[in-house]
């Protein structure tokens, strides 16, 4: 974990410099202006338009929690935020120049997926996953994704398949970066690709949050070489997929979902 991230969790003061910049969040002073100046027009007889402002100042908020929420899913999976350490909103909030309101609500967001848990009075603690805990995530998205996939390989033309080529090679791709969070959504994408054959969305819904919860919980990053393996049984696999050949499917599934996350 980085020295800066410590220092701010631990003691609230503000790092030596902060790894992400989000734009500075609207006033609500300002809207209440900006909305009496907008009713005093109209009382004065002034032309308004017709039609409503844009609500610009809540569309920021949500980009800025948007942000938040993909900056510390990137520190998770990097491991510069720890299992076991529990992490405050305002300290946070000082690393990436914001206010602690979505760093807050980005949190709750990753306490649904089960990526951290709350501490009352403290913040968020990480979650810390043994392999039996990664084992039994593994099992269950076993237990959904292998039979439909398997289903699939049997009624899907080759046709389909072929057009999930683009989300295979961006696996590849992801994996030559070394960046664990790159490749993580890259794995999500393409499995997600897979499933959305199928048609049934609460399937699709499900298998990405178990997806998600399995990556966010691996105890140590990967290297490039791992990732590079991982993506290379999803090019494999799609060649199999468009080729009918189910002998492969089937051990190639097998082999993805023995694999670390």
């Amino acid at each position: 974990m980085k020295q800066g991230v410590q220092d701010t969790a631990r003691t609230g003061a503000p790092p030596r410099s902060t790894a992400v910049r989000v734009p500075p969040q609207a006033r609500p002073e300002d809207d209440a202006v900006r909305e009496r100046g907008d009713l005093t027009g109209a009382v004065r007889g002034e032309h308004t338009h017709s039609e409503p402002p844009l609500p610009r100042p809540v569309v920021q908020r949500s980009s800025v929690r948007g942000q938040i929420l993909a900056a510390l899913r990137t520190a998770l999976l990097a491991g510069e935020l720890c299992p076991g350490e529990v992490y405050s909103a305002p300290a946070l909030g000082e690393r990436f120049g914001v206010s602690a309101t979505p760093v807050r609500e980005a949190m709750q967001q990753l306490a649904q997926e089960g990526a951290v848990e709350v501490v009352p009075n403290r913040g968020f603690r990480v979650v810390q996953r043994d392999a039996r805990e990664l084992a039994e995530l593994a099992e269950v998205r076993a237990l959904l994704e292998v039979p439909v996939l398997m289903r699939l390989a049997r009624t899907v033309p080759a046709e389909d398949w072929a057009e999930l080529r683009p989300a295979a090679e961006a696996t590849v791709r992801a994996a030559a970066t070394g960046c664990r969070a790159t490749y993580a959504e890259a794995d999500r994408a393409f499995h997600r690709a897979l499933l959305s054959l199928s048609g049934n969305e609460q399937l699709v819904r499900i298998a990405g949050d178990l997806h998600r919860r399995t990556q966010a919980g691996t105890p140590a990053p990967r290297g490039r070489t791992e990732l590079m393996a991982d993506a290379a049984h999803h090019a494999a696999l799609l060649d199999a997929l468009i080729a009918d050949d189910l002998d492969s499917v089937h051990l190639l599934i097998a082999e993805i979902f023995r694999s670390r996350p």
